[in-house]
């Protein structure tokens, strides 16, 4: 089964980039640079820490059920 978790735009206007993600886990965000590898780098590492953190808490929530059950 396949889920998108993410979608992302990029634009370019009046000399900066604009990046938009998309997610049912932190709604809409919206990042600007000058450069287009540093917009992408602060896309990637948001991602990243996004999923880090829901990981984190779908563990604690599993251990705890484990405990009750």
């Amino acid at each position: 089964m396949e889920e998108t978790l993410y979608d992302i735009e990029i634009y370019r206007g009046d000399g900066v980039y604009i990046g938009r993600i998309f997610s049912d886990i932190d709604g809409v965000k919206e990042f600007r640079s000058e450069h287009l590898d540093q917009l992408l780098r602060d896309i990637t590492i948001d991602i990243q820490l996004a999923l880090e953190e829901f990981v984190n808490r779908s563990s604690v929530f599993t251990e705890n059920l484990d405990e009750e059950g």
